[in-house]
């Protein structure tokens, strides 16, 4: 009894091979603790617009809102370095290629230490001129650089949490990042509470929490990463630049990487728009994106459990369980995000009142959200089927869409709407520009993944492939 619950708790807590078995109940074991992990890592940015909405008020709220834009934009590194991560460890492992494996991630660790210190530079510098190109109001502008200048001097701990998290994922491991990771969000919740509540300081103590409880997280998931002598190699030793692997690297997070940029530019002139109706509006917009990024979850979920999924099984061979574990995720993804949505419907008007007791923000807010609600389910089609053809090794199809959906789509309509519904009343436009305008571009993003998908470049991408050929020996 004992070895066989030795068995059980070795499998759950270990590397999860997902080429064999039924794919969906793979998927559902990896994507649970995935899930949670992403409802924790999403009460980061929630817990601080509560604490910062009670504790502070309104005008603070709006501006921790109205500094994502900046900080998403200079983040633009980690991202492609993530992805092309999370693609080139699933496949490996799923090709037991050991030292393949061992040399990947040793040149990503060097890698993201390296882009770490370009943001801890770069990012103070640019945070004032950036947020005064905004037009961010005055009464939030002193607020949010505080705000941002502490998140980049402290960008390591949330750069190597997510990245090396997200190896570890691609190892089939999502159960003891989830762990640090709650481990670090109560951290968080009682460091938010007693820096902005007990000490006063603000929004600068939100940053301060943030920075210290996700460097904590950061620090367990190497410790975890070096315990994993089965599956790879790691250690000092291992801790050295590969030109090829860095190569395959910027070639496989690039597209990720531009479309990030992209996206946070795109943000950048939306949050524009947005400051130009005012500090109520940036304040419910802020809230609006918190709740979204709970609808959201299952999306990006589903969507990385896909990439590790197919990563896995198209570096062992097996095309037929992509297919089909394609599928399976499709119908998973969909149910649980229409059940969400019918949730934040419901109990809108109540997720709005963690965040103000302003009944302007919350009434606007809700009106916001019941817009948005049938484009959360059309978001989970996108984000599977871009993990599938992540995971095969086509960053570059996914990239495209977003761009089209984000650049061609998104920005012209916000501003079209916002300039053909001035009045008297709204000088500068209907705020509903901003959200209607998100609406119709992940309706549209929807539909060119689905043919993205059936059109099959995808199928030949694998980077392990590849490597076979450049070693003229079979993946």
């Amino acid at each position: 009894m004992v070895i066989r619950m030795e068995g059980k708790l070795q499998r759950f807590f270990g590397s999860q091979d997902m080429t064999t078995g039924s794919p969906s109940a793979g998927l559902i074991q990896f994507a649970i603790p995935l899930l949670i992990g992403n409802l924790a890592q999403q009460l980061y940015n929630t817990v601080d617009s509560i604490v910062v909405g009670k504790y502070v008020g309104d005008t603070a709220l709006a501006a921790v809102g109205a500094s994502g834009p900046i900080f998403n934009l200079l983040l633009v590194l980690f991202i492609g370095l993530a992805t092309g991560a999370t693609i080139m460890v699933s496949q490996y492992f799923g090709a037991r290629q050991r030292e393949m494996l061992s040399d990947t991630v040793g040149t990503i660790v060097i890698l993201t230490a390296l882009c770490s210190i370009f943001i801890m530079i770069a990012g103070p510098l640019l945070t004032p001129p950036l947020m005064r190109l905004l037009d961010t109001p005055a009464e939030i502008y002193s607020q949010s650089c505080s705000y941002l200048i502490i998140i980049f001097l402290g960008v390591a701990g949330p750069a190597f949490y997510n990245i090396v998290s997200g190896m570890l994922r691609g190892l089939g491991d999502s159960v003891m990042p989830l762990i640090f990771l709650l481990v670090s969000c109560g951290l968080n919740i009682v460091l938010d509470i007693l820096f902005v509540a007990g000490c006063n300081w603000g929004v600068s103590g939100v940053a301060v929490a943030t920075i210290i409880s996700q460097a904590v997280s950061a620090v367990l998931c190497f410790i975890r990463l070096a315990r994993m002598q089965d599956v790879l190699d790691f250690g000092w030793k291992t801790l050295r630049m590969h030109r090829s692997l860095v190569g395959r690297v910027v070639k496989l997070g690039l597209p990720s990487g531009l479309t990030q940029a992209v996206f946070s530019m795109a943000a950048i002139v939306v949050q524009s728009l947005t400051n130009s109706f005012g500090t109520a509006v940036i304040a419910v917009s802020t809230v609006v994106m918190r709740v979204d990024g709970f609808a959201m979850m299952p999306n990006f979920t589903f969507g990385t459990a896909m990439t590790t999924y197919a990563g896995q099984n198209i570096g062992a061979g097996k095309l037929d369980r992509v297919e089909q574990g394609t599928k399976d995720g499709m119908r998973i993804g969909i149910l649980t995000s229409a059940v969400l949505v019918a949730a934040i419907l419901i109990f809108g008007g109540s997720l709005m009142r963690l965040f103000t007791t302003t009944e302007e923000v919350i009434t606007m807010g809700v009106r916001m959200l019941r817009i948005l609600a049938v484009g959360y389910v059309a978001m989970a089609v996108t984000q599977i089927l871009s993990g599938v053809m992540r995971g095969a090794g086509d960053t570059v199809t996914p990239m495209w869409i977003s761009l089209a959906t984000t650049v061609v789509i998104r920005v012209p309509v916000a501003y079209a709407l916002a300039y053909f519904t001035r009045s008297e009343a709204l000088p500068n436009g209907a705020p509903d520009s901003l959200f209607i305008s998100l609406l119709v571009s992940w309706v549209l993003g929807a539909l060119l993944s689905i043919f993205a998908y059936r059109h099959g470049k995808w199928r030949s991408k694998a980077i392990t492939s590849q490597n076979a050929e450049e070693n003229g020996s079979p993946a």
